[in-house]
């Protein structure tokens, strides 16, 4: 085991070293993060049930090893580590780093301020040499390095004003709905939606969907969407999206505003549909993110092996089983498929549908999703389920103590507790 370790770890290990020092621009503490992410990898390689898994693993473990420098950097500027939530410590489709974010603070501040935090936390240099590197008698350094980590605290986390909210057409309040299961076998469809973003990418597309918490069933954030022009990402033609997004959840906001902007880059094969590349501002800097930046890139927008895309022609394969609440799935990567035929009644009107679930793919390890799609492969209905003991150290209850009156699925044995859905004006 321990050669065939090595051997992997090598094979990746320039893979994961960009990984780190593209994250951490310090290199001493990029090498010894890397240190602690080998350690870690060995101790658990036990573990691994599937070494053809053996890099996104890694990644894993090596991202939650980067999350924690920050977070020890975010606890030496003395910021509340209950304040740090998963918005900042990730990127993409779920936010931005701690990094940046720490980052972009500090560039809001004057440029003493400024100039002496980053000495003394960023280039750890001790008081002493702070104040001879600056010509200052050292009470002077240690009260203006008083005075800016005051001046920090309360910038921190800083937030910008967005757009003004539109008047858009979906409801504050979810509608009620009932699923029915169908006497029918499910029927195939060819299904040219985004993966979680709902709309097709052909131009003249427009859609508005929205998102809604349970059990409130109250409206949390809202999406405008617009197919607007031809576009092509390294040689690959595609269509851009242009895609506003309201009153997002805390963990979706980028820079905190109340409003995010982005433009994506989607493609429709004979057979996938997959999304190029996605841009956004973030700290006035306008950020981009292509299929070509690998771990960076499908952790946050990619989806399928190798960034394929979801499936544009859909029937049922037999590796998802559901009968009632109780799900069963087959051992193997990248499971999504028809479960069975089901009416859905929403706002009125009777959809005849087939239900596509989703087990730990777009959402990640403790996910799973129910799509509910009509003939012409448009979704009347989406619903998010989390885990018991999804991200437990953060909301430090289980899911089913959080909210006991919600619906709940058993897959493989797990129990998985409904979060929120998705519906879009595709059905008002």
């Amino acid at each position: 085991m321990m050669g065939d370790f090595e051997k992997l770890l090598g094979k990746e290990t320039t893979v994961l070293e960009r990984f780190v020092k593209y994250r951490i621009g310090n290199l001493h503490d990029a090498d010894d993060v890397l240190q602690e992410i080998r350690i870690a990898a060995f101790r658990g390689f036990d573990g691994l049930k599937d070494i053809s898994m053996f890099k996104p693993w890694l990644l894993g473990i090596a991202r939650h090893k980067v999350n924690d420098y920050f977070r020890e950097k975010a606890k030496t500027l003395e910021i509340p580590i209950d304040d740090l939530n998963e918005t900042v410590f990730t990127f993409g489709a779920q936010g931005k780093t701690t990094a940046s974010v720490v980052r972009e603070t500090l560039d809001l501040l004057g440029g003493k301020d400024k100039q002496i935090l980053y000495l003394y936390y960023f280039k750890e240099l001790p008081q002493e040499q702070i104040a001879k590197r600056l010509g200052l008698p050292l009470g002077t350094v240690k009260s203006r390095l008083h005075n800016a980590k005051q001046h920090f605290k309360k910038r921190y986390p800083y937030t910008l004003k967005g757009e003004k909210l539109m008047n858009t057409k979906m409801p504050k309040t979810l509608p009620e709905y009932t699923i029915t299961p169908a006497d029918q076998p499910p029927f195939s469809v060819k299904w040219e939606e985004i993966m979680g973003w709902f709309i097709v990418p052909k131009i003249g597309e427009r859609l508005e969907w929205a998102m809604y918490d349970f059990p409130e069933r109250k409206r949390t954030e809202y999406m405008v969407e617009e197919a607007v022009a031809r576009a092509e990402v390294h040689g690959i033609e595609g269509v851009e999206i242009l895609a506003k997004e309201y009153e997002p959840m805390e963990n979706n906001r980028i820079d905190g505003r109340n409003f995010n902007e982005r433009r994506l880059v989607a493609q429709i094969t004979d057979s996938h549909c997959r999304i190029l590349a996605e841009s956004h501002e973030s700290g006035g800097v306008k950020r981009y993110y292509t299929f070509l930046d690998g771990d960076a890139f499908l952790g946050s927008w990619g989806f399928g092996e190798n960034n394929c895309g979801n499936e544009t022609h859909i029937s049922p394969k037999g590796d998802i089983t559901r009968n009632g609440s109780t799900v069963t799935t087959k051992d193997k990567p990248f499971l999504l498929d028809v479960v069975g035929r089901y009416t859905v009644t929403i706002n009125g009107k009777a959809y005849d549908t087939i239900c596509v679930m989703d087990v730990a793919n777009y959402g990640g390890e403790g996910v799973v999703t129910e799509q509910y799609l009509n003939a012409e492969g448009r979704t009347i209905l989406w619903r998010r389920f989390n885990a018991d003991n999804w991200k437990k150290d953060r909301y430090q209850k289980l899911w089913t103590e959080m909210f006991p009156e919600n619906e709940t699925l058993v897959v493989n044995g797990e129990t998985y507790v409904h979060w929120y859905d998705c519906i879009t004006d595709y059905i008002l």
